[in-house]
C-alpha cells in the first residue's frame, strides 16, 4: 500500500512523493530447498544438543563429541563444553546434508511413520554400518540399553523433526500453487 507524503521542494512549494510504508513492505518468500536446508541444520543442532545433555545425565554413553571429535582427536579441551559445542554445530553442518536426501527423494511423502522409519534407519546407519569408523564407540552388542533407547529415541525423533517438515513444507507449497 502506498502513501501519500507531503515534502517540500527547493524553492520552498509543496511536492507529493509516493512512498511504501516500511511495514506494508512483503518478504521474498524463501524457497523450499533453502526451508530444507535450514530444517536440516536446526534440526541437527537441536537434537545433537539434546543428546549431548542425554550423555551429561548418563542416559546414553556417546555424546556428540565422541562421534565427531573423539574418533580422530584425543585432547583433554574435546572432553569438555568447547568439545560438545564444536560437535553440535558441526553435526548441523552434517545434518544439512541429511536434509538433502531427505529432499530429494522422500520429500513427496504425507506420513509422520515414514519421517520416523528414516530416523530409526539413520540410527542403523551411524550405530551399525559405520561404526567400524568411530572406534570410540562400542558395538551394537556392547551398548547398553540405555544407550541404545535413548538413541534411537533421538534418531526418531530426528528424523521425524526432518522428514516431517520437509514434507509438509513441500505438501504445502503444492497445494498453494494448485
Amino acid at each position: 500500500m502506498k502513501q501519500r507524503s507531503i515534502g517540500h521542494d527547493k524553492g520552498g512549494g509543496v511536492c507529493m512523493e509516493n512512498k511504501q510504508l516500511e511495514q506494508n513492505k512483503r518478504e521474498k518468500p524463501k524457497s523450499l530447498l533453502t526451508k530444507s536446508l535450514l530444517t536440516g541444520f536446526v534440526g541437527g543442532v537441536l537434537w545433537s544438543f539434546l543428546g549431548a545433555i542425554a550423555a551429561y545425565f548418563n542416559f546414553t554413553t556417546v555424546s556428540p563429541a565422541t562421534f565427531v571429535l573423539h574418533w580422530w582427536l584425543d585432547t583433554s579441551w574435546s572432553d569438555g563444553w568447547v568439545g560438545e559445542a564444536i560437535s553440535i554445530l558441526v553435526i548441523g553442518i552434517i545434518s544439512i546434508l541429511v536434509a538433502l536426501v531427505y529432499y530429494f527423494l522422500f520429500k513427496k511423502m504425507e506420513n509422520i511413520w515414514q519421517s520416523a522409519m528414516f530416523g530409526v534407519a539413520l540410527w542403523f546407519v551411524v550405530f551399525y554400518l559405520l561404526n567400524p569408523v568411530f572406534r570410540n564407540v562400542e558395538s551394537m552388542t556392547e551398548l547398553s540399553s540405555n544407550t541404545i533407547v535413548t538413541t534411537i529415541c533421538l534418531y526418531l525423533l530426528y528424523g521425524t523433526f526432518i522428514g516431517y517438515s520437509i514434507s509438509y513444507e513441500y505438501n504445502d507449497s503444492q497445494a498453494q500453487s494448485s
